[in-house]
C-alpha cells in the first residue's frame, strides 16, 4: 500500500506544481485585460470571462514594444524613458538595478553566471554550489585582483542567496553548466549534475 501511495505522489506532486505554476502565470497575465476599457474585454461582448485571454495580450503588448523599440525612433523614446526615471528620486535606484538584472540575465550578450564553483559556506569544513559572477572592479584597490565575485542560491529557490567576495584560489571550478548546476540546488540535490565523460 506505501508503495503505491508513493508512486501516486511521484505522479500527482510534478502535476499538481506544474498546473500551479502556470494558473500563477495565467492569472498574473490576465490582469492585462484591465488596461482594455470595458467594452472591449472579452466578458462585455461574450457575456463571460475567458481564462487565459490576457496571455495573447500580454505577449502581444511584448512584441509590439519590441518592434517599436528596435527602430531609431523608438530608440530615441527609450532613450528619453530612461532619462525620465533616472531623475525620480527612489524610483531610479529601483528601476536602474532591475534594469541592469534583467539585460544580464535576458539580453543574448548577457552573461549572468560564468562558471559553477565550490566555495566554502557556511563554514570552513563544507563547501556550497556557488556562480561566478564577475571580479571586483572598482572595489580591486581594496580587495586585490585574487578576488572574484560569487553568488551562493538557496535552494529551493534560486533566485534568493548571498553575494560574496571570495579569494580565487579558495574556489574549486566545477565542471558542469549553470543550467545543471540549477537543476542540482532547486530540486535540493536530488537531481545531480551529470557526471563529466572519462576522456580515456
Amino acid at each position: 500500500m506505501k508503495r503505491y501511495f508513493i508512486t501516486g505522489l511521484l505522479i500527482w506532486v510534478p502535476l499538481g506544481i506544474t498546473v500551479w505554476v502556470l494558473n500563477a502565470l495565467i492569472g498574473a497575465m490576465d490582469t492585462s485585460l484591465l488596461l482594455l476599457p470595458a467594452h472591449w474585454r472579452p466578458e462585455a461582448w461574450l457575456g463571460m470571462p475567458i481564462r487565459g485571454g490576457g496571455v495573447v495580450l500580454t505577449l502581444l503588448i511584448i512584441l509590439v514594444t519590441g518592434l517599436l523599440t528596435t527602430n531609431l525612433l523608438g530608440q530615441k523614446l527609450l532613450s528619453l524613458w530612461h532619462i525620465v526615471l533616472n531623475r525620480i528620486p527612489v524610483v531610479n535606484s529601483i528601476y536602474s538595478s532591475v534594469k541592469q538584472v534583467s539585460d544580464t540575465l535576458l539580453s543574448s550578450e548577457g552573461n549572468a553566471f560564468k562558471k559553477v564553483l565550490l566555495v566554502r559556506y557556511p563554514h570552513p569544513q563544507a563547501w556550497s554550489l556557488a556562480f561566478q559572477t564577475n571580479v571586483p572592479g572598482e572595489l580591486m584597490p581594496q580587495l586585490g585582483t585574487d578576488y572574484v565575485g560569487v553568488f551562493i542560491p538557496t535552494t529551493p529557490s534560486p533566485v534568493n542567496g548571498f553575494y560574496f567576495y571570495v579569494r580565487r584560489d579558495e574556489t574549486l571550478e566545477v565542471d558542469v553548466s549553470v543550467d545543471a548546476a540549477l537543476k542540482y540546488i532547486i530540486s535540493m540535490g536530488v537531481v545531480a549534475p551529470p557526471q563529466p565523460a572519462d576522456p580515456n
